[in-house]
């Protein structure tokens, strides 16, 4: 395992925060929803869609051994 830098840290936190907030939003469909046709249940689907893909966007940067592009002078 490469040796993470300080942002993909950070981005860790990130990713498993976008998980939650996924779970957060599903839950809320499931109890405050009233159908498939209702808009609040759509609504909140589609922030379970969003969330998870930010999540699994950011948890890939976080994983990848990322290259130093600094300029050396």
């Amino acid at each position: 395992m490469h040796k993470r830098r300080p942002i993909q840290k950070v981005l860790v936190v990130i990713a498993a925060i976008s998980y939650l907030a996924a779970i957060a939003c599903g839950v809320a469909a499931f109890y405050f929803g009233k159908g498939t046709y209702d808009p609040i249940t759509a609504s909140l689907m589609a922030s379970v869609v969003f969330f998870v893909g930010v999540g699994i966007v950011l948890h890939v940067i976080s994983n990848t051994d990322l290259p130093n592009l600094k300029i050396e002078q």
